[in-house]
């Protein structure tokens, strides 16, 4: 080997490395990342989603950004529709059986997918597949098959299966089949990259023993780590409504990164920094906060506007920025306020909740009942604690939360 591909291949290594959680299988990929180098095939990094939600959140961009690095590096990338996957669904984290959904969710759900992801990756130039490619059409006897290569005790050291098996409580066989699905996903691709969240280390490792079984070199993997959500606490997840959606209005991805906490603001600078403007702009003053000197909204806002400008380009990072400072720090109400007409039938009112969610302020009355008692809720200025109250015909200003304005026209 050479000087120069020597230090072609451990400066690819060092990319790959830089932010990952853990990096299995450096070795094994170290022979196939040289003779790209000398000219070969460029390795193929996968990344699978399922799509179950239609919308991607700053979460899953922690990963779309490493399979952006590995593209900008001229490797394959593959993002991988999990459709099959999600009609299982994934048990990772779960403390019980989770429902299945149908084959219209995921579509449903699926068919936004590429769009989003194109906000980071350049699917232009990607592999885009559908896991349902090859599992519709695996057969009883190739299904028994892939099963064979794993061990049912190996399966209940799953953190998440051990703890349920110890107390008593249910775990669907159908739920076991999934990370055999997964694993097979690396097969049917010939990955030689895997990238995921650190919870999905069980399942991602299982696809390098899967592949040995199949005869095919076994995959690296390269976790990263996974997102605290806007609570501060969790991790980002559609379920705990503490998410930054891919697709969220400027303004509101705005506001969320300037409502979240300064230890959880320093946790999303580390997870989500990369070497490109805005970005580098602000590590000297994340060094200064490391030491406890700094400006801490100077530096949240900063990082608001770069996390919008992302996503959306700078002029939407500076229209966010504009709106957060006129409707939040001098509490204006926006001049752009939605109008919808709403009927109030015979009845000659409206329960708050139905007019909440006709508005499209929630989604259900149960999300609007959560909101009034926690406050949430005002009209015309003054908050709302009763979730059973009804409007008269009027032009209410609705306000939810700190950002979200609506004017209704009852009559």
């Amino acid at each position: 080997m050479t000087d120069d591909v020597k230090a072609e291949v451990e400066r690819q290594l060092a990319v790959m490395r830089n932010g990952a959680s853990e990096f299995y299988g450096e070795e094994d990929l170290r022979e196939r990342l040289t003779e790209f180098v000398r000219g070969g095939r460029p390795l193929r990094a996968k990344l699978g989603m399922d799509p179950s939600s239609p919308d991607l959140h700053v979460g899953h961009s922690v990963v779309l950004q490493k399979l952006k690095t590995l593209q900008d590096l001229g490797h394959t990338p593959i993002f991988l529709v999990g459709d099959f996957t999600a009609r299982i669904g994934d048990p990772t984290g779960k403390k019980k059986t989770r429902p299945a959904l149908d084959a219209d969710q995921v579509r449903a759900n699926a068919a936004t997918y590429v769009d989003q992801v194109s906000r980071v990756l350049d699917v232009s130039k990607a592999e885009v597949r559908f896991n349902s490619e090859w599992m519709e059409t695996m057969s009883s006897a190739e299904m028994v098959r892939l099963c064979s290569h794993y061990s049912v005790a190996r399966l209940l050291e799953r953190e998440d299966f051990a703890k349920r098996h110890k107390e008593g409580t249910s775990i669907a066989v159908h739920e076991f089949l999934y990370p055999f699905v997964q694993a097979y996903d690396s097969v049917a691709l010939e990955a030689d990259i895997e990238l995921g969240g650190t919870d999905q280390t069980f399942n991602l490792l299982m696809g390098r023993e899967i592949q040995r079984a199949y005869g095919q070199l076994p995959q690296a993997v390269i976790t990263q780590p996974l997102l605290v959500g806007t609570d501060g606490h969790d991790k980002m997840s559609k379920s705990l409504d503490n998410t930054i959606g891919i697709t969220d209005p400027p303004e509101d991805s705005y506001g969320k990164v300037m409502s979240i906490s300064d230890d959880a603001m320093l946790a999303y600078y580390d997870v989500l920094a990369d070497d490109t403007e805005p970005w580098t702009r602000l590590a000297d003053e994340r060094r200064r906060l490391g030491s406890g000197a700094g400006d801490p909204l100077a530096f949240k806002k900063a990082l608001a506007w770069a996390l919008v400008e992302r996503f959306h380009g700078d002029e939407a990072a500076d229209a966010g920025a504009a709106h957060f400072a006129s409707v939040i720090g001098r509490k204006e109400v926006p001049d752009d306020v939605p109008e919808t007409s709403v009927s109030v039938g015979e009845s000659g009112d409206i329960g708050l909740l139905d007019l909440l969610r006709q508005l499209g302020l929630t989604k259900s009355n149960g999300e609007g009942r959560r909101l009034v008692e926690q406050g949430a809720v005002r009209i015309d200025g003054e908050p709302v604690s009763d979730a059973s109250s009804r409007l008269q015909p009027g032009n209410p200003l609705i306000k939810v939360g700190k950002r979200r304005f609506h004017r209704a026209i009852i009559d």
